[in-house]
């Protein structure tokens, strides 16, 4: 049969481990026969970041940029541990997510992938909650110090003008470690009006929750964008039916656990980050969550939100046959497909996204499941290796 043609590339990004295999599965068994796939590669695997002194991923983020969508893989954020097992790996590179984030400046919206067999473990969520992760600063563009004598930190800012704001951090006796992080106004009233916006265009409420009566100035400068953001949004929020609000990050936990679901939770950078795999996993399974990084000027970078699943790769590289959910990777793939159909004027490519979709939750609502899901679904379940997995996608396909 003659495929799906594409007008504009996707930029594709591949990543590392169990996922790269997987990733080049669900190419060549449920997208190639169908879809003239157009794609402009970068390799983000960490040897290759490695040896470009990871250039290759600041050029993935402007080339998503300028085509306007993009889909990656999962891939390794190394530590020490990771420094020990590559002999190649000369130093710690930063997360590739917070370079592709830093340079877009966009917000990260998560979801859990919803099917009718598999309850959530908090027995009150009847609707998925989406979770949006501010993509910037924090913990993530620190800068860090270990202190291994007696000693004062400071932290000082000295602006154009030339005036300067100092304080005293800490008189230590003995060691001690250090973190100084920063965010702008520029990137937290973007995340503010992205998710106003996506509040509005998927009629969800949307809460925010930080910590600003201990973080009085930083958290506090959250909240008061929030708050002076929505003066332009209310009467749209109002029309809709829908709302808005704010409290202290432990309330809103508090608050999410005895809730309906349904809702957008709004969270800073790391808050975002624990609360998505918490979210992801009482649905499921960090395999089942759909993740896109919005722009604010309109790109979007669809991604899985799971690690690279290491130890399935080193089971899979000892011939060992493995049973990986590669559902999120899927959703990654038909997210950008969709989203690149919608753009282009492309409705055939925007049907086939629906369908590997509806293939893929159709196939577990049937009981067909990989390891993860086995013992979550309601009824019967016949576990399947990845590989038995997507080739029953690709006859329902």
């Amino acid at each position: 049969m003659s495929r799906i043609e594409m007008k504009t590339p996707l930029v594709e990004m591949d990543g590392d481990e169990m996922t790269r295999v997987i990733w080049e599965m669900i190419k060549d068994k449920l997208i190639l026969p169908f879809v003239d796939l157009k794609t402009e590669y970068y390799d983000l695997g960490l040897k290759n970041r490695s040896d470009t002194g990871d250039t290759v991923t600041f050029e993935s983020a402007e080339a998503t940029r300028r085509l306007g969508v993009a889909v990656k893989c999962a891939t390794i954020t190394p530590n020490k541990q990771r420094i020990e097992e590559f002999d190649w790996l000369k130093k710690l590179l930063p997360s590739p997510n917070a370079t592709i984030r830093g340079v877009l400046d966009g917000t990260v919206f998560r979801a859990p992938i919803t099917v009718g067999n598999i309850r959530p473990i908090v027995s009150t969520w009847e609707k998925p909650i989406t979770v949006a992760r501010h993509a910037y600063g924090d913990i993530y563009k620190a800068v860090e110090i270990l202190g291994d004598e007696p000693g004062v930190a400071t932290l000082r800012f000295t602006g154009e003008s030339g005036e300067i704001q100092e304080h005293e951090v800490a008189k230590i006796e003995g060691g001690a470690v250090f973190m100084g992080m920063h965010n702008t106004v520029q990137s937290i009233t973007s995340f503010a009006r992205a998710c106003f916006e996506y509040a509005l265009a998927t009629n969800q409420d949307l809460w925010f929750g930080a910590k600003d009566t201990i973080s009085k100035t930083y958290d506090g400068l959250f909240r008061d964008i929030f708050e002076a953001e929505y003066a332009g949004y209310s009467s749209r929020f109002s029309d809709q039916g829908i709302e808005y609000f704010y409290t202290l990050i432990d309330d809103a936990v508090a608050r999410i656990m005895r809730s309906k679901g349904g809702m957008i939770w709004a969270c800073k950078n790391y808050d975002g980050d624990v609360m998505s795999d918490m979210v992801s996993t009482a649905f499921g399974s960090l395999a089942m969550m759909t993740s896109v990084l919005v722009s604010p000027e309109g790109v979007f970078e669809y991604e899985a939100a799971h690690g690279t699943v290491t130890q399935h790769y080193y089971r899979y590289l000892k011939g060992e046959e493995t049973s990986t959910n590669p559902v999120a990777t899927i959703f990654a793939w038909s997210g950008a497909l969709r989203k690149r159909g919608e753009l282009d004027g492309i409705s055939d490519l925007c049907g086939f996204a629906d369908r590997l979709d509806s293939a893929t939750l159709g196939l577990i609502e049937e009981g067909y499941v990989t390891k993860d899901l086995v013992n979550l679904v309601e009824g019967e379940a016949t576990q399947q290796s990845t590989v038995e997995f997507l080739d029953k996608i690709a006859v329902r396909l």
